[in-house]
């Protein structure tokens, strides 16, 4: 079942402000369980889990900074 355009704004607004801050919190949290390893392999990992959150998530933003589809037009 597809999503209607304003429950993927909200969606949205909730994955940006709790679970963006919540994965940023646990992603750091395990990266601290290990030994600090080379810079450029520590920089690797922080860039992959920098994209890595977007990819479950691309559903929800694509298209909401669009004006909303089943709206009526304005006159």
């Amino acid at each position: 079942m597809a999503l209607s355009w304003k429950a993927r704004r909200r969606w949205a607004l909730v994955a940006l402000l709790v679970a963006l801050p919540l994965y940023i919190i646990v992603a750091l949290n395990i990266m601290v369980l290990f030994d600090r390893p080379h810079f450029l392999v520590e920089l690797l990992i922080y860039i992959g889990l920098g994209i890595l959150w977007a990819f479950p998530l691309k559903r929800i933003f694509k298209g909401i900074s669009q004006p909303d589809p089943d709206a009526p037009p304005k006159p």
